[in-house]
């Protein structure tokens, strides 16, 4: 009976550090079902200096619409130039400059930062039909380049293309192969750049909480960096001590094996 009793509270014990062991990899554990949470904000990419567009302007005149999809001093072709658009004229590169303007054909200087992709779509529209060069234009705005970057214990770190608005952490993770077992699910950083300005965000993807955080949507250029946990850290101090002691030995041995040449 005795024994029975102990194997059944090892048996016990063993579950309980299995279930442990596996809420610890889990994404949000306190989410409960079917509650809604408020997202703190609509997940827009917005427009920031130095971002690489694609603008193509349409018409059901064709010839109208060439001008503005003409090439500038502040274009460069994208590698897709070959391929025509159907107004029949190459894709183009624009640049938003440092200060937040973009030089687009026959319109000029456009202040462009801050805006959605679609904001910025419908003020090239307005501008065309308020200068009386096209009545029923449609304009297609696109980013170029867009990456972020995903580093640290996920299966695949590297850069990744940004194809959509509203890319959320759990997106890029996607991208990247999800974390490994490794990976510190309550202490996420993301590394941004603002108007200048650099900022960290910590966030813990065990929590519900994580919907209410401006990081929660992926912006362009950010740095999503994952901690390794304490596990992979002792595990990481072990085998640099094991390599340590070893090429200890190894030169020891050799030292050895030397002095007794030397003596024979």
């Amino acid at each position: 009976m005795k024994r029975f009793l102990l194997t059944a509270l090892a048996g016990l014990t063993l579950l309980f550090a299995s279930c442990n062991s596996q809420k610890r990899i889990w994404y949000l554990q306190d989410a409960a079902e079917f509650t809604p949470e408020q997202i703190a904000e609509q997940g827009q990419i917005r427009i920031q200096p130095l971002d690489r567009l694609t603008i193509v302007v349409n018409s059901k005149d064709p010839e109208l619409a060439l001008p503005f999809n003409a090439a500038t001093g502040y274009n460069a072709l994208t590698p897709l130039a070959s391929s025509s658009i159907s107004s029949g004229s190459s894709l183009q590169v624009r640049t938003v400059d440092e200060k937040g303007m973009l030089q687009m054909p026959v319109l000029g200087e456009l202040k462009v930062e801050g805006l959605t992709r679609g904001e910025l779509a419908k003020l090239i529209a307005e501008q065309i039909i308020q200068g009386g060069y096209i009545k029923d234009p449609t304009v297609n705005v696109q980013f170029a380049d867009m990456k972020i970057s995903v580093l640290g214990e996920v299966v695949r770190a590297g850069s990744y293309a940004v194809t959509h608005d509203k890319m959320t952490i759990f997106d890029a993770l996607a991208l990247a192969g999800d974390m490994t077992v490794f990976g510190q699910r309550n202490d996420v950083m993301v590394y941004r750049e603002v108007d200048g300005v650099r900022t960290i965000h910590y966030l813990d993807l065990t929590s519900k909480d994580i919907f209410t955080s401006p990081a929660f949507y992926i912006k362009q250029n950010d740095v999503i960096y994952v901690k390794p946990n304490k596990y992979k850290a002792q595990s990481g101090e072990i085998n640099q001590n094991r390599s340590f002691y070893i090429s200890l030995a190894s030169t020891a041995i050799a030292v050895a094996t030397l002095i007794v040449t030397i003596t024979k």
